[in-house]
This record gives C-alpha cells, structure tokens and sequence, in this order.
C-alpha cells in the first residue's frame, strides 16, 4: 500500500513540474509580438511621404514616440514672427526693398524631421511650393505690425559634409560664408533645421552682423549662444518628456495594458503607480503616434526653460524588471547624445527597466543592425532608424 501510495505522490509531483514547464513556455511571448517603439523618426515610405501604417500594425504594441515636425516647423515660424513683431522695422527688411529674404539650412531630405521642419517653416511663410525639396519654392509673404511683406527664400541646401553624413555643420559654415557674399544685405534672416548647422553658420567670418538667426533643438552650446544674444532662438523637441513617455508606454505593454488605457495611463492620467507625465502628450491613434509638446527658447525664457530639469511626476515605481534594447542611428548626434539617452538613463531605473543601448556612426544602417542581435533576451525594443525606409530591416528580425 506504501508503494502505491508513493508511486502517486511521484506522478503527482512530475504532473505538476511538467505543468509548470509547459505553462511557462506557454507564456514566454515571441519576440514579432513585444513592444516595438520608434523614436526620433517615423517609418515612413519615401515615395509617397506617408507613415508606413503596414509596418506600424505589425502588432498592436508597435507606436512612434517623438515630436510632430511640421507643427515644429509652424513654432520655429511663430517664434521668428514673435521676434519681428518687437524688432526695429529698420532691421525686419535690411536693405529696405519690402522683401525679407531668408536662406535655409535643411538637415538630410531622407529624415522626417528636417522635411517636416522645412515644410512647417515654408507654410508660415507662404513659401510653400508643395515640397521640401531644395528650391522647389514659392514667393511668400508677410504682415508685420500692419505692413505687408514680401517673403523670398534666397537659397536653401541639404547640408551634406564631405564624409557624406547630414546635418552637418561645416557645411553650413561654407554655405553661410558664401551666401553672405552672394546675396549681401538681401539677407534678413537665417533658419536651420538644427543648432548644428545655426551654430556652424555663426562661424562663418562673414556673417552678416545683426541677422538673427533660428535653431532647433535646444543643444548646450545652443542655448549658450542664445544667452549671449548670437543666437537669436531654439525650439526645445523636449526630450525629457519624448523618453519618459517611451518608457511609459513601454511599462504599460508590459503591465498588460492595451487601446486607449495604454496610451493614456502615466501619461494623461496616474498610472498605477501613481506616476505621470508633466508634458503635454498628443495622441494620433491613426498612425499609432505619440506626440510631446516642443518648447521655444529665447533669451526672454532661457532661465526658465533651464531650471525645469526632470519632471518631478515620475517617481520610483514596484513595477516587474524588463529589460529593452534601444538603438541610437547616430553615436556623434549631439541631440541625441547630451539631451536623449541622459534622460533615458535616469528614468529607466525608476520605472524598473533596464537599457541596454547599442548606437551606429550616422552613415548607414549596418552598425546597428548588426548589433540588434540576441533579441529573445529582452522584454521590448526601442529604435532610433536612420532613414525612413530602414524600419523593416529590424521589425524583420523579430518575425518569430
């Protein structure tokens, strides 16, 4: 009787050990099935311009996090309307002949943010010909304190450096250096797609004393340049509130949350927690987008913008450790150097995540891509791609 008795208790035991087994290998999600969140630029198809929804609904846990470049583009406008509004009308128009003329630094014409940005500017303008190519512009026009402008892009160029990377700011500086020379006091204003490239057009020996001139970004040496009146303003992309909102939405993938709660929990409202989101965050459930409020920065708001630091709502959670795998497309891109991953860094910890992040040289995609190996060790994935088209290359390698 006592053998049979323990013979029971042996099966019973092995029954419930290989029930565990297969319940946990029943549970472990497949790596096509993980959070997957694009930051900084949106998978988008290069011939039509449009976000690439095929790739986006992959899964239902698949969004961009970022900022709406167009609308960034319409606040850099703004800004530069805001500064005219206040301006000796002596110095809207230099040279006196009812045109403002302005050139323009583009980042690269394969980046959703340098086209949108382009595109957000031209509009406010009225230069806006239907593209954000170089060139392919329109006469605009103006009405400042009540007298009517004329608006002409003098020129306007993809700052490419001769290594072939984009942004670059000693392009800008040759392209400002010649520009001065060409169009003289024609000039009014100078706009660029980032500090980079407003900062190498400062270096040029040339340039035009007194022209204000436009960033974007808010970079260190930025907003250096615009306490000491060089620079005459930035549009902050905010990115404390772009990383904290990727990593809210990727806590909340992984706390079960699905549809409007997890794109709303810790972002609009309290999460579990108790954290949220000081920023604002706009939601574009069509193109599964999220959206953080850009900032401009000029000298008038400089002290305030630098005393906000990190946002005060985000606290340390007990949330479950997960780990992701971040990739940043460019090692050497200052905005993504000094202002994402530092913040990424400090709020991992407290929402219980950990980061590993693998980074590329800014010129292709192979740096990367090479590295987004070893995928089943991670509970989620976040990428930076370097072109729009790239998107695919890492969604591939997650099919099973």
């Amino acid at each position: 009787m006592k053998r049979i008795i323990f013979t029971f208790f042996l099966i019973t035991v092995f029954s419930a050990f290989f029930s565990a087994c297969n319940k946990s290998a029943a549970v472990k999600t497949a790596n096509k099935d993980k959070p997957f969140i694009f930051f900084c630029v949106s998978p988008t198809d290069p011939q039509t311009g449009k976000i690439d929804m095929e790739l986006m609904n992959r899964n239902d846990k698949t969004f961009f996090v970022g900022n709406d470049a167009v609308k960034g583009g319409l606040l850099q406008a703004k800004m530069i309307t805001d500064y005219f509004s206040k301006a000796d009308p002596a110095s809207i128009d230099r040279n006196g002949d009812g045109t403002i003329g302005y050139v323009l630094c583009i980042g690269d014409m394969g980046h959703n943010d340098s086209l949108g940005r382009t595109k957000g500017i031209r509009t406010a303008l009225g230069t806006w010909n239907g593209s954000s190519e170089p060139k392919n512009v329109r006469e605009g026009s103006l009405t400042i304190n009540g007298k009517d402008y004329k608006v002409t892009e003098l020129d306007g160029r993809a700052m490419t450096g001769t290594d072939g990377t984009a942004w670059n700011a000693s392009s800008a500086t040759e392209a400002m250096g010649n520009w001065a020379t060409k169009f003289d006091d024609e000039i009014d204003l100078v706009i660029s797609n980032n500090d980079g490239m407003a900062m190498g057009c400062l270096q040029a020996s040339n340039y035009p004393k007194g022209v204000p001139i436009f960033g974007y970004d808010a970079i260190e040496d930025a907003l250096e340049a615009v306490k000491q009146g060089k620079l005459t303003g930035t549009i902050s992309q905010n990115a404390d509130g772009q990383m904290i909102t990727i990593l809210q939405l990727l806590r909340n993938f992984f706390d079960g949350l699905t549809g409007e709660e997890a794109v709303s929990s810790g972002i609009s409202k309290p999460d579990a927690y108790g954290n949220k989101i000081s920023t604002a965050v706009e939601v574009d459930f069509e193109h599964k987008s999220l959206f953080v409020e850009s900032i401009t920065v000029t000298k008038e708001n400089i002290g305030e913008f630098e005393k906000s630091g990190h946002d005060a709502g985000i606290k340390q959670t007990t949330a479950a450790r997960k780990k992701i795998l971040v990739c940043n497309d460019n090692a050497a891109d200052v905005y993504k150097v000094t202002k994402c991953l530092p913040s990424l860094r400090y709020y991992a910890p407290l929402l219980n995540i950990d980061l590993n992040i693998i980074q590329g040289d800014g010129q292709n995609e192979s740096k990367t891509l090479d590295a987004f190996t070893n995928l089943s060790r991670y509970d989620g994935y976040s990428v930076n791609i370097l072109r729009i088209s790239s998107g695919r290359e890492y969604t591939d390698k997650l099919k099973y």
